[in-house]
């Protein structure tokens, strides 16, 4: 088997896992295993990926590390490759629709690259789900989009813009 079947059904597999457990996590939170903030980072209230919850600079730097770390499995375009996801689209909203900014930063976080995902730092995989957002077309802010998980998990990953429902 090749290795990039063999990632892909990883990938598949871990993917509905990480989902189910989003979704019990918040159907019912128990604190879960997530990082904490640094002080230096002010944690945002809420909000949503229809909010401006990451900046233009953010996502032009996401760009260009998205094209070297990931266009070869994902594609320039972000439409996939047939085994690895597409990152923008109907499917790709919602697959992550109702989830949080925090769950799609820590499917990257932890698994992209997959041949070595701690050779991208935190920062550029925020910057990775910064252009990911604008790429889908959700609104620019004036902030960087946060690093930990803590900051993330209050944004909420809507894919329909509310109102418009």
């Amino acid at each position: 088997m090749s290795y990039r079947i063999l990632a892909a059904i990883i990938l598949a597999a871990w993917t509905a896992g990480v989902m189910q457990t989003a979704r019990a996590e918040q159907a019912a939170p128990t604190g879960g295993a997530m990082q904490t903030a640094r002080p230096e980072q002010a944690a945002p209230t809420g909000g949503s990926t229809w909010t401006g919850i990451y900046s233009e600079a953010q996502a032009k730097l996401g760009a260009a590390t998205y094209a070297k770390h990931c266009s070869e499995c994902h594609l320039e375009d972000l439409a996939g490759d047939g085994f690895a996801p597409a990152l923008k689209g109907p499917e790709f909203m919602s697959n992550w629709n109702g989830l949080t900014v925090a769950d799609l930063f820590d499917r990257i976080k932890v698994s992209m690259p997959p041949a070595n995902p701690s050779s991208v730092t935190p920062k550029e995989k925020a910057d990775i789900v910064a252009h990911i957002l604008k790429q889908s077309a959700f609104p620019a802010g004036k902030t960087d989009l946060p690093m930990t998980l803590d900051a993330l998990k209050v944004l909420k990953f809507e894919a329909t813009k509310p109102g418009n429902n």
